[in-house]
């Protein structure tokens, strides 16, 4: 299937009517544009249906991006993740796919708009941070910005309710500390700097706050709310009290107390200062508030962000079981792929390929969910980073093809994320040199050891350097952090360019390269690591190192491997890593799939 033919499948017809709406308002408002971006009140990555309005107005489902709506243009930012699903999925006759951050918002907004004008946005929907250096980059255009209420809001029929769904308790013995020792010493934090409170509004921070957990976002175990957690280490939370039943209030206990949503902006004017907010993830509208009522803000991190980050023993144990758990699923899943695929009359599709896996975790018999939709992209679907199978594009697996599989699992106990590449078929040479490439560099990201202080800027050319020998690269960062059955993107640790956070023991992460051919193929190797300390060499002076410990542990697909690629240290680490696969997932296999295993893990 071609792109135009993928487009045709899935571009929505209701944007046209649905931007001339929206800019009837901004006509009633004498405003110049307004701001649409992909984005809650609480800034989390992955969004409930009634906030979906960039997907609303666009047709673009992507989990990053933003629009800005004018009289006269519409564009839709979007990374390179996702520029092949942009142009899929977008009516690009009235909305105008914008690369991103290459082309800043600024500098589009200067060119649009050389006359200047009044640019609207929702104070809830963006953080201080963002609106400060888009006010920056539009210094002396004549262009301003303005707060308004949602203009989607007003237009959107239908839209759905705000989510309920109900909370619970997240048990000690995987958190590994208890809601009143976390509250403590984050409360000591804030006495130490001088702080009365700290706004928490981001939902996983609240979440791993309180040790609860909710389902108010699709795969994600998350409550939606706000809290206050002054410095004493009592907390006021503002949630939907119909989300939590007596069980997890007496687990809150009585130094939490609960308040409607709708309580926090008069809770913000009556505190005493200094108050922490994050600029970088909490709404402009709670910062306007505190200002406008002359309580000092401190602008600081939300003080979660790095204690969450910094996983304990008993969360890194988790994550090791879950790994192990979601090891056993998805060697049975390519077990049985493997037999399928090689029988013509199977005729597997992409979406017989997502059921199959996602009831092999079922059968974990521990699966609270999938960490996120599954992605599997055969042929030209696997070029595009974050394709969704839908079942107008549903694609047969076809020999000589790649498939690309990228899942992952939510356990009480852990947060899983997988991606591999298996072909269909006697792969080409052309698909194997490239995965060969991924591969080193995934390897290579894996064998790591640097000086502690360093950030995943300073690490991230690793997993690339063999592809750009070849002229090739990829539009994403190398990898993520994960959360401890939390968001399956956690910041702020990440392994790429622009990441400027030190990585420190416990933190885990994604260790993903990948090569992608628009409409032939896309590769992605991804194992899930965690940060540990190095242990010292012969000959090394005294400075502190660190590494990573591969958490993952799932075949890599030998067929893809052009083993005279690789160097003689390679070639050990493949080795050993599939050694250390069959030694831990053999005992929980059965014999046919531990006979799988077994083929799949033997020696380069």
């Amino acid at each position: 299937m071609s792109l135009q033919d993928f487009a045709a499948t899935t571009r929505p017809d209701l944007g046209p009517p649905r931007l001339a709406a929206l800019r009837e308002q901004l006509a009633a408002e004498g405003l110049a544009g307004f701001l649409v971006p992909r984005a809650d009140a609480h800034q989390g990555e992955y969004v409930a249906p009634c906030d979906e309005r960039l997907a609303w107005l666009t047709g673009f489902t992507g989990s990053a991006g933003f629009a800005i709506a004018l009289a006269h243009a519409a564009g839709v930012f979007i990374d390179g993740r996702y520029r092949l699903q942009a142009k899929a999925q977008i009516d690009t006759d009235h909305f105008t796919p914008v690369d991103w951050p290459d082309t800043a918002p600024g500098d589009w907004l200067r060119a649009q708009l050389p006359q200047g004008g009044v640019i609207g946005y929702d104070p809830w929907l963006h953080t201080r941070a963002a609106l400060d250096k888009l006010a920056a980059a539009l210094d002396g255009s004549g262009i301003a910005l303005r707060p308004t209420d949602n203009l989607i809001d007003r237009i959107w029929t239908g839209r759905p309710p705000p989510p309920r769904a109900p909370a619970w308790p997240h048990p000690v013995e995987f958190a590994g500390e208890s809601a009143a020792d976390k509250r403590a010493r984050l409360a000591a934090e804030l006495r130490r700097d001088g702080q009365r409170a700290a706004l928490i509004t981001l939902p996983d921070s609240l979440c791993w706050l309180l040790n609860i957990r909710g389902g108010d976002v699709a795969r994600t175990p998350v409550m939606h709310g706000f809290a206050l957690l002054h410095d004493d280490g009592r907390v006021a939370l503002f949630a939907d009290p119909a989300k939590l039943d007596a069980a997890t209030r007496a687990h809150l206990g009585d130094e939490v107390a609960l308040h409607p949503p709708e309580a926090l902006m008069s809770a913000l004017r009556t505190q005493c200062g200094p108050v922490r907010v994050d600029r970088d993830s909490a709404p402009a509208a709670a910062g306007d508030a505190l200002a406008e009522a002359g309580v000092e803000i401190a602008w600081g991190r939300d003080p979660c962000i790095l204690p969450k980050a910094r996983k304990n023993a008993s969360e890194l144990d988790g994550a090791r079981a879950a790994h192990l758990r979601d090891g056993v699923a998805m060697v049975r899943f390519l077990a049985w792929l493997d037999a399928r695929a090689a029988d013509p009359a199977a005729a597997l599709t992409e979406k017989d390929v997502i059921r199959a896996l996602e009831r092999f975790r079922r059968e974990t018999g521990r699966l609270h969910d999938i960490a996120f939709e599954t992605i599997a992209g055969a042929g030209p679907h696997g070029a595009v980073v974050h394709y969704r199978v839908t079942e107008q594009t549903n694609r047969p697996l076809a020999p000589g093809e790649l498939l690309l599989v990228d899942s992952g699992g939510q356990y009480p106990d852990g947060t899983t994320d997988i991606t591999r590449t298996i072909p269909i078929g006697a792969p080409d040479a052309q698909a194997r040199a490239a995965f060969t490439r991924v591969l080193r560099g995934m390897i290579a990201m894996s064998r790591a050891r640097w000086p502690k202080g360093l950030a995943g800027c300073h690490l991230d050319a690793l997993a690339r350097a063999p592809l750009w020998l070849a002229g090739q690269d990829y539009d994403h960062g190398t990898g993520h952090g994960v959360g401890a059955f939390l968001s399956v993107h956690e910041g702020p640790q990440r392994l790429s360019r622009t990441s400027e956070t030190p990585l420190e023991e416990g933190m885990i992460l994604s260790n993903e390269p990948g090569y992608y051919r628009e409409g032939a193929f896309g590769i992605r190797i991804e194992n899930l690591v965690t940060v540990i300390g190095a242990l010292p060499l012969a000959g090394g002076d005294d400075r502190e190192m660190l590494a990573f410990e591969t958490l993952t542990h799932v075949p890599i697909d030998r067929r893809l491997i052009d083993a005279e690629a690789l160097s003689g240290d390679e070639r050990a680490w493949l080795n050993d890593y599939h050694a250390a696969t069959r030694d831990k997932l053999a005992p929980l296999l059965d014999a046919d799939a531990r006979a799988w295993l077994d083929a799949a893990t033997s020696p380069l």
